[in-house]
């Protein structure tokens, strides 16, 4: 059990049949009235965001989220097929659950399948990844505009903005957070 007095920033819990995980909470003492818990909340399993407020003594079952590595092997239309790197068995996981989660990640890359009481409703990507410039405009000399980019497509299809200085071939580091251009890759 996890008191709502004790919310941290990723603590995840179980509330009206749900698992919600804090993105935001803050401690407020009013000067009149009892103390309570605002918290932002996100829904995992949907990603809808709700805000709540707790009393801090409120008492909720903690969700226990299991982070599995897996290798994507590849997909077969709707499907998406992951090996476990340990027992070698394949999950074939539906395109809803993953959304567009691999839009940055190759086949054979190693991703964090996560899962609660054994169903599986997302995917964590490598927070960084190294992908080849298929695709992309060829910078001229002179262009040094501070800031500006252009359209480039990576190998797994994804179209990025990147510096006017990238060039087709190069390999680039993208942030899978935030799906942006970080550095070219010496």
């Amino acid at each position: 059990m996890i008191v709502a007095g004790d919310f941290k920033n990723g603590v995840t819990f179980e509330l009206d049949n749900n698992i919600f995980q804090v993105v935001e909470f803050q401690h407020v003492k009013p000067g009149k009235g009892a103390a309570f818990v605002r918290t932002k909340l996100k829904n995992i399993i949907t990603g809808a965001t709700v805000e709540r407020t707790f009393n801090p003594t409120d008492k909720m079952p903690k969700a226990h989220i299991e982070r599995k590595d897996m290798q994507y092997l590849y997909n077969d239309g709707d499907l998406y097929y992951f090996m476990d790197v340990e027992s070698y068995e394949q999950l074939p996981i539906n395109k809803e659950t993953i959304g567009n989660t691999l839009d940055l990640v190759k086949e054979n890359d190693i991703v964090k399948i996560l899962s609660h009481k054994g169903n599986v409703f997302g995917i964590e990507p490598p927070t960084f990844v190294e992908l080849e410039v298929t695709e992309t405009d060829p910078g001229f000399k002179g262009d040094t505009a501070t800031g500006a980019t252009k359209p480039a497509t990576v190998e797994t299809g994804y179209v990025i903005k990147v510096p006017l200085f990238v060039n087709t071939g190069d390999i680039i580091r993208i942030d899978t957070r935030t799906n942006e251009y970080m550095e070219r890759v010496k």
